[in-house]
């Protein structure tokens, strides 16, 4: 057996059913092996770009490590930005590339390059990757491959980068039959009984849901926490989808952009119990001591370094997200809060409404045509968001049934990471995708458009076009006296309807409110087909809330200025 065949074996064995790459000399033999099996998909996308943000979108569906193939050189670089999303976001990926022959590294000498496209593609992805190598001979893809789907899968998940040379692709092995040593005991949470007593005693608690809640698909148990104590969920932008929209414990969307009345939540609880959420500026606000201020806090959290981070004085739970859940979830307790907290915030949802938010833009309010999206698109199985001004309303108005995914790049904030991303999920789930983009990302990565195509995917493209990069162009408008340069100035979008068409996609354009359910209907005409609807966005239209940096999480723009600049 020669390296690729066991690597194509190994891929079959853990149950991966698609790889995603972009066909390169150094991946040649690794590719013939992986379609030679003929029980793995090679998905080939257009860009490595696509490939590792479609490997991404697949892990967290499908919560097995994603896999992307790249070639040496640039095909390798390409995989950087998506290694980083993953590892921001704490996504399981094992990213694979090709690498030139032994013979041909430059190892010690002082030269920059010795081998066509030889890069040291792992010196460089190191700082954003779980664990990085370089296989230098052929017995080592044993214990390195196993180490690797170990290493993604453990703890706080991540992404794993291994470098092969190619005459060791070729090379033969001599399996040895890895067994793993690592064995996981399991946490003991001293600290429930202290949390106990202050649920108890509180009369406002609120649990804010993270990242970690659905990595470790630990939604399930969130709901029957929820429901045991009747204590009610907000979630940071990556929980979303943790607790179901509909549910009456659900609280909104909390954070930067979050929903008014959720925040207004976040900010006067008197018990936060903090889930699998890192807690970082988008998610508190700059304000750190108010933000904690007159409120205990429990942050539970795989990673330790994490906790009492920027948010201090919190009482540490360390360990596995799902484990602490289905540990509080087993304590025999008759704590059961009313409903008065609970009745407050459904007070404060129907006094601070996200529909009333822009009820003053012109022409199409993009709450009101979120919450048209998701209500057409019951049949989805993952609603993907790209990064600007759409992904913002898309959280905050998004209803997010309880067997749907929200798939976002949260950390990394990617630009172009939806398109791709939502062929990675739709191939995972078997269910069509709901792909969201402004004008600018759905420019990154277009060419992904002849992917879904070729292979027939179910994808519904939802284009928010207001022919700006409308994010920084707020920013601007705050900070910089409406000085527009490069996200107005100097900037210009396609008319997207035609270029779906040219595509072979069928596609449709509305400019006004009164056009959505039509459009939305055929855009679900036919379940298994792609479509792609083109909404135009008045270039003035602001996303609020925001908060007014600077202030409390409670103070909100537009009622509310910062004092202070901030990042976007």
């Amino acid at each position: 057996m020669i390296v690729a065949e066991y690597i194509a074996d190994f891929l079959v064995k853990k149950k991966i059913t698609h790889i995603f790459e972009l066909s390169g000399g150094m991946i040649t033999y690794l590719l013939d092996e992986i379609y030679k099996t003929q029980k793995i998909d090679i998905i080939t996308m257009h860009h490595e770009q696509g490939a590792s943000f479609a490997a991404d979108g697949y892990a967290r569906v499908k919560r097995i490590p994603g896999i992307a193939l790249a070639t040496s050189g640039p095909g390798a670089t390409n995989l950087l930005t998506a290694m980083g999303s993953c590892y921001y976001d704490s996504v399981p990926a094992i990213f694979i590339t090709g690498q030139v022959n032994t013979h041909e590294l430059k190892g010690n000498r002082n030269i920059r390059q010795l081998g066509f496209q030889e890069t040291d593609i792992v010196s460089m992805a190191s700082p954003i990757t779980k664990y990085c190598v370089q296989i230098t001979h052929a017995d080592e893809i044993e214990v390195e491959l196993n180490k690797a789907f170990e290493i993604a899968m453990q703890s706080r998940q991540g992404p794993v980068l291994i470098d092969i040379p190619m005459n060791i692709q070729r090379s033969e092995i001599i399996l040895k039959n890895f067994v793993s040593q690592k064995t996981k005991e399991p946490t003991e949470f001293k600290q429930l009984q202290e949390l106990l007593n202050e649920i108890e005693k509180s009369s406002r608690p609120l649990i804010l849901s993270g990242r970690g809640v659905v990595a470790t698909d630990a939604a399930e148990v969130l709901k029957k926490v929820s429901e045991k104590f009747n204590i009610p969920v907000v979630s940071t932008l990556l929980g979303l989808g943790s607790m179901g929209y509909h549910h009456p414990n659900f609280a909104g969307f909390i954070g930067s952009y979050g929903n008014r009345w959720a925040n207004i939540s976040l900010g006067t609880c008197d018990l936060l119990i903090v889930v699998g959420a890192r807690l970082d500026i988008r998610q508190t606000g700059a304000d750190v001591e108010g933000f904690s201020k007159d409120k205990k806090i429990f942050h539970i959290d795989i990673e330790p370094a994490e906790i009492n981070n920027r948010v201090k004085n919190s009482i540490p739970i360390v360990g596995d997200v799902k484990e602490f859940l289905l540990a509080l979830n087993k304590v025999t307790a008759t704590i059961s809060k009313d409903d008065i907290w609970k009745k407050n915030i459904q007070k404060l949802k129907r006094t601070w409404s996200d529909l009333d938010e822009l009820k003053d833009c012109v022409g199409i309010n993009p709450n009101v045509m979120m919450h048209k999206v998701s209500q057409h698109s019951k049949q989805a199985g993952s609603f993907l968001a790209d990064v600007g001004s759409h992904q913002m309303w898309a959280a905050q108005s998004l209803e997010i049934d309880e067997d749907q995914f929200f798939i976002t790049s949260g950390g990394m904030g990617a630009m172009g990471f939806a398109l791709p991303a939502s062929i990675g999920a739709c191939l995972a789930s078997g269910k069509p995708s709901v792909c969201i983009c402004g004008d600018g990302g759905f420019q990154l990565n277009i060419q992904e458009l002849q992917t879904i195509v070729r292979n027939k995917l179910p994808i519904k493209i939802v284009v928010m076009n207001n022919n700006s990069l409308g994010m920084i162009r707020q920013f601007q408008d705050s900070y910089f006296d409406g000085r527009h340069q490069s996200t107005v100035w100097g900037y210009s979008a396609p008319d997207f309807e035609k270029i779906a068409v040219a595509y072979g996609i069928k596609a449709i354009t509305i400019k006004d409110e009164s056009n959505m359910d039509y459009a939305l209907e055929a855009m679900w005409a036919n379940t298994n087909e792609p479509f792609l609807m083109q909404v135009m966005i008045d270039n003035k239209t602001n996303v609020y809330p925001k908060i007014a940096f600077g202030k409390p999480i409670t103070e909100m723009e537009p009622l509310s200025l910062p004092n202070a600049i901030e990042s976007t």
